[in-house]
Order: structure tokens, then C-alpha cells, then sequence
């Protein structure tokens, strides 16, 4: 199993997903390899400052004092280790950046692993459409990596629940502080569909002045 993922937050957020599973005796004794420079340090750094954890896994280090660490789990810094990966034919789940699948290691993991039928590529987050992951989730039969068109044999699933980005409810919260002060609002994330379906959304809110810039547009504030 590949699965595309951020180095920071999401790899972290699925390591712990499977230390759960691990512990509870769920997760198959197979090898878990995080495939990511950026993200084994952003995990080192997490690890250190528990400070930061919400009342869950506070809750968890109970029982657990590493959250981010188990029995099968191997982190692979070397580019050599990151290799091997690709030739190995036993069962493993390989987790790597980036998440859209356009760039870092998991790419190549994509191309060697792509027109294989006893793989699984999953998906955990939003991809932009144009991306090798965007492609994935919509079913393409085919997919150009490094210039070579890669038939897809392997089985897409896609697990939605890690999106890391609030909801409209969520952002709205977030956002009351700023409702009696603020002067103009921009939208500069997210796709046009959804800005504007969000525009309408924050003026049945009582927000004004939203703006939808689009590419080179300027404002003087």
C-alpha cells in the first residue's frame, strides 16, 4: 500500500492512526516505512513539544508514551533505503510526500507501483485535479509520470476524514472574532466553485466586502 501524504501534520496524523491499530493488535505484522526526510524531522519535533497535544492523545501517552512509534515502524532518510523500496516484493505500507503525488519520493513509489494489481494506492486528502493524485481519485485509467504513461492497475481507495482544512461551519468560528471589525474580506484559497459558494455563505453571515481576486489582480489597502 502507497499512500501520498504531507511530510507535516498528515504523515504524523496517519503514524499515530497506526500505532492505534498496532496496539490494539488490528494492524497486520507487516513492515510501515515513512519514506520522507521532512517529515521523520517534522515527527522528531512533534514528538518533543507534548505540550502542544490536544486532550486526546494526553489522554492516550497514558498507556502509550510514544505515540508516533511502533513495533514495524521504520523511518528511511537515505535516498539508497528509499530504492530498495521499490524492488521489494513483500507486503508493506509505504507512506510519502507529497500528498498530491506530484513531487518528492512518492512519486517514483507511483511509478513502480501503479500497473501492479496486487497494490493499493490511498488517497487521504484533496488533490488539485491536475495532479497524479487528482487523476487517481477521478478514475483515470492512465497516468504520465517522468514522461512515460503508467497504465493504473492498482486499486484506489480514498479516506477523506484526514483533510486537515476546517469546514465552512469551522471556518465561520473562526472567523466571528473579526465579524463587527473587519473591513474587506479576500478568498484566495480553495477552488472558484467553492470561493464563491463560501462568499454567499459568509454574507448570510453578516461578512461584506468579500473579494474573489483573480491571477495579477492588485489592491491598494
Amino acid at each position: 500500500m502507497i499512500i501520498p501524504a504531507f511530510s507535516v501534520g498528515r504523515t504524523q496524523e496517519i503514524v499515530y492512526m497506526l500505532n492505534q491499530l498496532s496496539n490494539q493488535g488490528l494492524l497486520p505484522n507487516i513492515p510501515v516505512y515513512v519514506d520522507s526526510p521532512l517529515a521523520i524531522d517534522a515527527t522528531q519535533i512533534f514528538t518533543e513539544h507534548p505540550e502542544c497535544y490536544d486532550e486526546e492523545i494526553l489522554e492516550y501517552l497514558i498507556s502509550d508514551p510514544n505515540p508516533f512509534g511502533f513495533k514495524n515502524l521504520h523511518l528511511i532518510k537515505d535516498v539508497e533505503g528509499s530504492k530498495r523500496l521499490n524492488t521489494d516484493k513483500n507486503p508493506c505500507i509505504i507512506i510519502s510526500a507529497s500528498g498530491m503525488g506530484n513531487a518528492g519520493r512518492v512519486k517514483h513509489h507511483l511509478y513502480n507501483s501503479l500497473s501492479n494489481p496486487k497494490n493499493t494506492i490511498l488517497i487521504v486528502g484533496y488533490c488539485s485535479p491536475q495532479t497524479p493524485g487528482g487523476q487517481l481519485r477521478a478514475g483515470a485509467s492512465s497516468i504520465f509520470l517522468f514522461g512515460d504513461e503508467i497504465p493504473v492497475r492498482a486499486k484506489i481507495d480514498t479516506m477523506d476524514s484526514f483533510s486537515a482544512h476546517g469546514d465552512q461551519k469551522e471556518m465561520l468560528v473562526a472567523l466571528k472574532n473579526n465579524l463587527a471589525s473587519h473591513k474587506k474580506m479576500f478568498l484566495v484559497h480553495g477552488e472558484l466553485d467553492t470561493q464563491k459558494a463560501y462568499k454567499i455563505f459568509l454574507q448570510e453571515n453578516g461578512f461584506h466586502d468579500i473579494e474573489i481576486p483573480h491571477l495579477y489582480q492588485t489592491f491598494i489597502i
